[in-house]
């Protein structure tokens, strides 16, 4: 399994973002094989989440067309900066009392 892990320094997030958010959000599960998504923003600060079965899903959603187009918005409207990481996960585990 991979993730990959979305760093940004937040410039300003309005309703477009939030609703552009949720879309793709949902595309990527939906029809790229993302298993799950987490983010949180703190202060000016954003971190998302997302993991991914293999290397190839990833690839497909990045070229995804409204994907890019979401990456220009945030590139021009949303994010003064930005950090991508894809990582590969070694291990997994959860405490006992995990839902």
């Amino acid at each position: 399994m991979f993730a990959v892990i979305f760093h940004a320094d937040i410039a300003q997030l309005d309703d477009e973002y939030f609703t552009t958010a949720k879309h793709m959000r949902e595309l990527a599960m939906t029809e790229y094989g993302c298993l799950d998504f987490v983010a949180t923003t703190e202060g000016t600060r954003e971190i998302a989440i997302s993991y991914w079965p293999s290397l190839d899903h990833i690839k497909h959603w990045k070229q995804n067309t409204e994907h890019l187009q979401a990456q220009q918005q945030g590139r021009s409207r949303w994010y003064k900066s930005y950090k991508v990481e894809v990582v590969e996960l070694l291990r997994t585990y959860e405490s006992p009392f995990s839902h």
